[in-house]
């Protein structure tokens, strides 16, 4: 079986605002339609609010499914979204983080603020010391994701990890790339992993 049609369920991290770019909103709906056509379901933080209330408006619209995790005290503060398949209320932020991971397949970054870079670092970390080995997908939308590439590479440049790190994220540029790079995301290596973190 390939790794598209065994993604079941696709976990996207993205702001609760729209951002400042169209762009991010365009894109957010375009992958909810691609995701619900596939018959992939959206695992995300359960807002109604910002692009994470947008792809999941555009995965129902379409018919898709769309399960949602957020801690009891984000409900009314993130808007809970109340038309998911599923919503799921956990106690804390670590209880949201661990329960959408297991809920996962994949993994896509879009752009987001500060709980999108939490998110997005754990995640990637987690597969740096072989807790997963799931695809991460970096959605990079008008560049927003520029600076974490940039970032990366001083991270390797300074000697503070191998260069095989790159390995760890797959980026792309549009919503229609994102399945098909969940299929050809490298596997990890174990010169990622140092005693070293």
């Amino acid at each position: 079986m390939d790794t598209i049609t065994s993604t079941r369920s696709l976990c996207v991290f993205c702001g609760s605002r729209e951002g400042s770019d169209p762009a991010y909103r365009e894109a957010a709906i375009r992958l909810g339609v691609l995701m619900a056509r596939r018959g992939v379901r959206l695992v995300y933080g359960g807002g109604s609010i910002g692009l994470m209330g947008v792809v999941a408006d555009a995965v129902l619209a379409e018919g898709g499914e769309a399960v949602g995790v957020i801690p009891d005290f984000l409900m009314r503060s993130e808007h809970g979204h109340r038309r998911l398949t599923e919503q799921i209320i956990t106690g804390s932020m670590h209880d949201r983080k661990r329960r959408m991971f297991e809920l996962a397949d994949a993994f896509c970054v879009m752009p987001g603020g500060l709980g999108t870079l939490d998110e997005t670092f754990e995640i990637i970390t987690w597969k740096q010391i072989h807790l997963h080995e799931l695809p991460i997908i970096v959605l990079d939308i008008a560049g927003y994701w520029q600076p974490l590439q940039a970032l990366l590479a001083k991270v390797i440049s300074a000697g503070f990890a191998d260069a095989s790190i790159l390995d760890l994220v797959s980026v792309v540029n549009s919503p229609d790339d994102v399945l098909d790079a969940i299929a050809t995301a490298p596997s990890i290596k174990d010169g990622v992993v140092t005693s070293h973190l």
